[in-house]
């Protein structure tokens, strides 16, 4: 809510003409993400080198920016003048998306904000000031054991002055450049608060990532030019219509050829949204979980997400002119899809019938498909009307190995493609069961699981929080059909509690870390999150992470060959182990995993 115009001055001493915000309103807002979401994108890569890990795959600012993504076209489909409306759009498309602890995090930090300005048509600076307080409480309670140090304290100390100034500076966009200001001191200082940055050199990412958003704020309020690249539909969309991979390691044909064409029994896959309009069909009003019954009948692979005045629907039918028809009673259809699955089955078939099926000699240099969206297995170990287990993953052969240990859905974890939780919540809600267990098996993935445990309704969701692919796989082993729920709950956790897990991938730059000096190229072994050892040669890698990880002991050692594996290497680890730590039974499996060389599991 523009006011007249003012002379200041920024940082650099420079004077400017800018415009006076006495409140903001929903248009403002808008133009304020929008240009924050801009200068995110533009900065993604910058956030991403911040990573403390010198891996390939450091992705804090791919996962803030497909985060924001996902907030902005919910934004864009919602857009309103009214500021409380405007960034409940905001928070809901940030919650949806949210991919990775800093994705879930700067989630927390604008749900909090929406919450406090749900009810205001504008915000003057004291509300403002407020309700970015407001974002920093919610985000800290959504953190079981917050680290200072992290974008937690940079939003923190950002809104505490905010608080504390906002009676000397009414202007919002005065009150902006003080929150940059002070954020930016606060980023500073995380250095000395987490002693791997100081160690490594390094602001945190994630708190830079939010201070790439805070500053796209000021610029809007100021009438500056930000860097904004065109805001597009999550660009992690498109892979996941990829196909499931056609092949194992074992040259077994997909999953989709051990089913009959004539054996789908719903063939339409049908897809809308309904904009709600009270009283358009005198006897009809919209009750979700009736109407998700109704639905329930016409189908399978049902999904209705209701939100205000739209409902999306997701079902499989045979007669999709009977599902749209019933929800025109209760409002108008858009975003209309319906695709033929018996045609589609078909073209799998085909694709089968000539795919090349590799010889054993050349499972070293296979290149595996990335997986990406929730796959249902074939057959699946314990799968049951009352127990269900979604598990992230990456490679094919590590999805192989977790649809074999009764997984029954697989989403993809490939580098820098974290799924959201709205990924996981389609999964979960796609698994017929009572009782589903997630596995994230990944550090990044952990909180984005526990969030989805909030929005998923009709089942209950546990988040085994698994770091690794081989501590899910640990987690897997352990459950117990006959077994209840609580029992298996705490035999997973055991599980995962006693096995160690190693990584073996590459530098992507020069520097030291706990007294390791790491090149740039060098091969790294990781044990339990802790680099251990760094060497040109991957052999040599392989076999001082190894003594690292027997070095207590350790009767089974479980390694899965990643694309960037070969033959002569694997076989050289397996020499030394038996020569070294011939105690231990090894097991050697195809993981087809990117970037990590080998994966390494020591019970």
């Amino acid at each position: 809510m523009c006011k007249g115009f003012a002379y200041l001055v920024n940082q650099e001493g420079e004077l400017f003409l800018s415009k006076r915000f006495i409140s903001i309103d929903g248009t403002d807002f808008f133009q304020m993400v929008l240009a924050g979401a801009g200068n995110l994108t533009a900065n993604v890569n910058r956030v991403n080198a911040l990573n403390v890990f010198p891996v390939p795959d450091g992705d804090t600012g791919t996962n803030m920016n497909l985060t924001m993504t996902s907030g902005v076209e919910e934004l864009k489909k919602r857009q309103n003048p009214h500021l409380g409306k405007a960034a409940e759009a905001l928070s809901k498309g940030l919650l949806m998306g949210a991919r990775g602890n800093s994705g879930v995090i700067l989630s927390q930090v604008f749900r909090g904000f929406a919450k406090s300005v749900q009810e205001l048509e504008s915000a003057n600076a004291q509300q403002f000031a407020a309700a970015l307080q407001n974002g920093v409480d919610t985000a800290y309670k959504a953190v079981v054991k917050p680290v200072e140090g992290t974008i937690l304290t940079v939003s923190k100390e950002a809104a505490k002055h905010a608080v504390a100034v906002n009676r000397k500076f009414p202007d919002v966009a005065e009150l902006m450049g003080e929150v940059v200001q002070a954020g930016n001191a606060a980023l500073a200082r995380t250095p000395d608060q987490l002693p791997v940055l100081k160690q490594v050199g390094v602001v945190d990412a994630g708190g830079q990532g939010l201070m790439c958003i805070y500053e796209g704020f000021l610029a809007a309020l100021r009438g500056e030019a930000v860097a904004a690249l065109p805001v597009q539909a999550a660009p992690a969309a498109a892979p996941d219509k990829q196909p499931v991979p056609a092949h194992s390691r074992e040259g077994k044909l997909s999953a989709q050829s051990m089913l009959s064409t004539e054996d789908i029994e719903f063939g339409y896959c049908t897809e809308f949204i309904i904009t709600l309009v009270p009283g358009k069909v005198a006897g009809y009003v919209f009750d979700e979980q009736a109407f998700r019954e109704e639905l329930g009948q016409m189908g399978d692979s049902l999904l209705v997400v209701a939100d205000d005045d739209l409902v999306k629907v997701h079902v499989h039918a045979e007669y999709p002119g009977n599902a749209m028809n019933y929800a025109m009673n209760f409002g108008d259809l858009s975003k209309i899809k319906i695709e033929n699955m018996r045609d589609q089955h078909t073209h799998i078939l085909m694709a089968d019938e000539y795919e090349y099926i590799a010889p054993e000699s050349d499972i070293a240099s296979l290149k595996p498909i990335p997986v990406h969206g929730a796959i249902a297995g074939a057959e699946v170990k314990g799968q049951s009307s009352k127990y269900g287990f979604v598990s992230v993953s990456m490679g094919d052969g590590v999805t192989e190995i977790f649809s074999s240990l009764g997984v029954n859905a697989v989403l993809s974890g490939g580098q820098t493609m974290n799924p959201s939780t709205e990924d996981i919540v389609h999964a979960v809600e796609g698994v017929e069961a009572e009782i589903v267990y997630v596995l994230p098996n990944n550090s990044n993935i952990v909180m984005a699981a526990k969030q989805a445990a909030d929005l998923v309704e009709g089942k209950t969701l546990v988040v085994i929080p698994t770091k690794s692919i081989p501590q899910g796989m640990a987690a897997m082993l352990a459950f117990d059909e006959s077994a209840d729920h609580e029992e298996n709950t705490e035999a997973m956790l055991r599980a995962i509690a006693g096995v160690q897990s190693g990584q073996v991938t590459f530098a992507v730059r020069d520097t030291s870390i706990d007294g390791i000096e790491i090149k740039e190229g060098d091969f790294i072994g990781i044990h339990d999150s802790k680099i251990v050892t760094a060497n040109r040669n991957v052999q040599e890698t392989c076999r001082n992470l190894l003594d690292s990880m027997l070095e207590s002991g350790g009767e089974v050692v479980t390694i899965l060959t990643g694309e960037e594996a070969n033959v002569a290497d694997t076989e050289s680890i397996k020499s030394y182990l038996k020569d070294q730590h011939g105690d231990a039974e090894v097991e050697i499996h195809y993981g087809g995993q990117p970037l990590y060389a080998y994966l390494i599991a020591v019970e």
